[in-house]
């Protein structure tokens, strides 16, 4: 137990020594004022110790956060046996060693049974309290840790989207130097040609690499200009085959996808007057395909693999929808899909935060409704046990407050914690978690 636990339970001990010693006690002395305060010491460090115990266990065993369904049971079930073993101990000790107000056999007895009865169920009520207490600071822990995992996420999913955005611009103007150096020495006027059209190409790349989406209708502009840069170089050795559906031209994909999967084709492909590249830009069932035949060259050396792996990173922190490759001895195909909204990272993370904050507020409303109800209940239950047994102890009536009062109480937990609007969206969240497996597996 922590230093802040023993000091919680010293002035418990001095406040119920002193509440007891000054109602009940007839000779009012120092003497029987350490008696009464030992007495309620016991009470309260081996209760709460034991208690203490009990929690710590079930924490380490059973999180709250992990297993909240076994959890709750077992803690009921323990703090019932442990407090029974408990006060039994602490009420023998009192009436049989240290009072000396009875003996071992009138104490089992039905004469002491409504007495220990009695401190079972307020030791009881104060467990139920103690361990709802560390149920809202175990969750109270876990919703932190959850909101600190998923600010990291989307500052780590932004941070790896802006970079690889920016790979674009010197990845773009390295690639376009190479064919323009290539030009210079086979092709001084188709040099001069190729220098001007570059110039309209990259403000092009410029405006559209900080921008998440495009549509497919100014990417397959961008793309023909780009395909007229690459005839002026290689003239009857490449053919390009644009066949797009005109109902795909509004919708949407990453930009300078195209450019880059057909710096591809020409990389690492041959190209011949004799054996000509051709490749084909066409939609199919939403997707962009990029197919060429296949003719490939022997590596120098290996590839940086910016291209695809650069298109495949963005459509993952994008949509769920995969980029997909195909391969044969005479083909090689890549398929990008084509989304028909236009999303917004930004704005995805800030409506699931303030739908995150919104559920958040409503849940902790929740909870101090259900904890103010527990700690009026512990309370005022005790009081009204006590004025019962001290004026009309033949008369027990505390039985109809306690048990009406503890229904509604049981109530309003299930409702909290078990049933009601509250397990409708936990068995939500389970299925929504399941599915969403289930499609990761099958993208696998």
């Amino acid at each position: 137990m922590k230093r802040k636990g023993l000091i919680i339970l010293f002035w418990v001990s001095l406040g119920t020594s002193l509440f007891f010693f000054l109602f009940f006690t007839k000779e009012k002395n120092f003497h029987n004022f350490l008696i009464t305060l030992m007495i309620s010491s016991m009470y309260s460090f081996i209760l709460g110790f034991g208690n203490a115990f009990i929690n710590d266990f079930l924490n380490k065993r059973f999180p709250w956060s992990e297993t909240t369904g076994i959890r709750t049971v077992l803690s009921v079930v323990s703090i019932i046996i442990g407090n029974f073993i408990l006060v039994y101990f602490c009420n023998y000790m009192n009436y049989v060693q240290i009072q000396k107000v009875a003996t071992t056999e009138s104490f089992f007895s039905k004469e002491y049974a409504t007495t220990n009865w009695f401190m079972i169920n307020i030791a009881l009520l104060i467990s139920a309290f103690l361990h709802a207490k560390g149920f809202m600071e175990e969750l109270k822990k876990t919703s932190r840790k959850e909101v600190v995992e998923q600010k990291l996420i989307a500052k780590s999913a932004n941070a790896q989207f802006e970079s690889l955005k920016n790979q674009l611009d010197p990845h773009f103007l390295f690639n376009s130097l190479n064919v323009l150096s290539s030009l210079i020495d086979e092709n001084p006027n188709q040099a001069q040609k190729f220098t001007a059209s570059m110039s309209k190409i990259y403000r092009y790349v410029l405006e559209q690499k900080d921008k998440e989406l495009v549509t497919v209708e100014d990417e397959i502009e961008f793309a023909k200009t780009y395909c007229e840069l690459l005839k002026t170089r290689f003239e009857d050795s490449v053919d390009f085959i644009f066949d797009v559906k005109n109902e795909d031209y509004r919708r949407y994909v990453v930009p300078l996808s195209l450019q880059l999967l057909l710096e591809n084709c020409i990389k690492h492909n041959f190209a011949t007057s004799s054996k000509p590249l051709i490749i084909k830009i066409f939609s199919d069932n939403d997707t962009l395909c990029i197919e060429n035949n296949l003719q490939a060259r022997e590596q120098m050396k290996e590839s940086a693999g910016i291209g695809l792996a650069n298109i495949v990173q963005r459509y993952a922190l994008l949509t769920r929808k995969n980029v997909f490759i195909e391969k044969s001895e005479d083909y090689f195909k890549v398929k990008v899909p084509i989304l028909s909204s236009k999303p917004s990272t930004v704005n995805v993370k800030e409506t699931d935060e303030n739908e995150s904050y919104e559920k958040a507020k409503k849940r902790v409303k929740e909870l101090k409704s259900f904890y103010g109800n527990l700690i009026s209940y512990c309370t005022i239950i005790p009081f009204l046990i006590i004025i019962n047994l001290i004026y009309s102890p033949k008369n027990l009536w505390f039985y109809f407050p306690m048990l009406g009062w503890g229904i509604g109480v049981a109530s309003h937990a299930f409702q909290v914690f078990g049933v009601g609007e509250a397990w409708k969206e936990k068995k939500i969240r389970e299925i929504m978690d399941k599915q969403k497996n289930r499609d990761n597996g099958n993208l696998r």
